[in-house]
């Protein structure tokens, strides 16, 4: 059996390295002729994954696995096919599907009988059925259900822990139909050792991969509430969290300055934008976390303001451009708006992150600074814990008068011993 993955990003080339590793055949796909010669060349175009760089290498030895930039003629060599090229949100919050479609355009020009077309991409409900289906047939000729077979199956991994992900959770799998269905079993079955739950349909799967994402970004925004209740009573909210999560019933998530990422910020978009666009305006408390998590860096900086009776000219420092810990990451990143909030405000804004260039921290409108250089600043804002930042002696950082602690995971103890104010979310 041969594999086409479509999409080697840091998703697809795990995936592609994966099946190869059970013993397929596996041709990954990718526009980028660089990831295309870097696989090829035996190496790993992504940076953090654990043993990914291992497995790639062993694989393409083994010519178990090789890519190319031939979509349709992977396609037409391959007996499955999974899709797995981004899907992102627009500038007006609507689906972008130009990549996705052009990556199903070039899969149905080499679409034949008896294949298998997986989709593991996260979707709009109906999408897998209705859109690609639809564009599929059309090219073909060839019918979902009769000449081959649909499906989808959300990809339900995170980065830095891909292959025990693949091992430890469920496979979700629904078919546009029940051969389908059947045949995605099979092949799943036969790559990987997790459990394989089957749901119903095509788009009950996708509606699973959305409702399980969309939770945590409405419970970080009732965290969020909490957050500023506490505040305004003087609690500290961890402290209150922490107790009601020992109740087994209770699983409130933790407070912070946003809501960052490649998902938990653009899945619930996608349920308001499902394929035939019925009952979206139910949608009511999706969309409210969805505004009170963008709030948060707003919220983050009247909180400094207060502190510093103003903020024109101060000097603030951020720590973190990345959207979480220790991954080059900026999807839907906290950071871009606390630097909106402070220069709105006045302010000078400097920051910090040891995983990204000074050019690439200044096409975000701050000023890229190094922390082992002499630095004045009037606050510190904690954005993202990077595993460099655990142990950073504060008191190097002249002038310093607040540390907004914008993960809460300081100790304010410790930042009250040099002087400075401490100040959590909900803290």
């Amino acid at each position: 059996m041969k594999v086409a993955v479509i999409g080697l990003g840091k998703i697809g080339l795990p995936l592609a390295a994966q099946y190869a590793s059970k013993g397929f055949t596996v041709i990954g796909c990718d526009i980028d002729q660089h990831v295309v010669e870097t696989v090829n060349k035996g190496q790993c175009h992504i940076i953090g994954e654990p043993d990914l760089e291992t497995i790639v290498a062993e694989n393409v030895s083994a010519g178990r696995l090789r890519a190319t930039t031939d979509t349709t003629g992977a396609s037409r060599d391959s007996d499955v096919v999974v899709v797995i090229v981004p899907l992102i949100v627009a500038e007006d919050l609507k689906p972008d599907f130009r990549a996705i479609d052009s990556a199903t355009l070039a899969v149905a020009k080499g679409l034949h009988r008896e294949q298998l077309i997986v989709y593991e991409t996260t979707l709009p409900v109906g999408t897998t059925r209705h859109r690609f289906g639809q564009a599929l047939q059309d090219v073909s000729g060839l019918e979902p259900e009769q000449d081959f077979w649909l499906a989808f199956s959300p990809e339900r991994v995170y980065s830095g822990r891909i292959f025990s992900d693949l091992q430890r959770y469920p496979k979700i799998i629904g078919g546009v139909g029940p051969i389908s269905t059947a045949r995605t079993i099979k092949f799943y079955q036969r790559v990987l050792d997790a459990e394989i739950l089957n749901v119903e349909s095509a788009e009950a799967a996708e509606f699973t991969k959305l409702i399980e994402t969309t939770y945590r970004d409405v419970n970080i925004a009732l965290a969020n509430e909490f957050a500023r209740y506490a505040a305004e009573h003087r609690i500290d909210v961890t402290t209150a969290i922490q107790a009601a999560n020992t109740q087994p019933f209770s699983h409130i998530h933790w407070p912070g300055v946003g809501v960052g990422g490649h998902c938990i910020p653009v899945y619930p978009y996608f349920l308001f934008n499902s394929h035939n666009g019925g009952g979206n305006n139910d949608l009511r408390l999706p969309r409210l976390a969805r505004s009170i998590n963008d709030n948060m860096p707003h919220y983050a900086v009247d909180l400094l303001t207060r502190a510093l009776s103003g903020l024109a000219d101060r000097r603030i420092l951020i720590l973190g451009l990345a959207y979480r810990e220790n991954v080059k990451e900026t999807a839907f990143t906290p950071a871009k708006g606390l630097i909106t909030a402070l220069k709105a405000h006045g302010a000078q804004v400097l920051l910090n992150d040891p995983l990204f260039s000074p050019a690439e921290i200044e096409a975000y409108g701050a000023s890229s600074v190094t922390l082992n250089d002499p630095l004045t600043a009037d606050a510190i804002i904690l954005q993202s814990y990077h595993d460099a930042y655990r142990g950073l002696d504060l008191s190097l950082i002249k002038n310093c008068q607040v540390v907004l602690d914008g993960c809460n995971t300081l100790n304010p103890t410790v930042i009250e011993s040099l002087g400075m104010q401490y100040i959590g979310i909900g803290r």
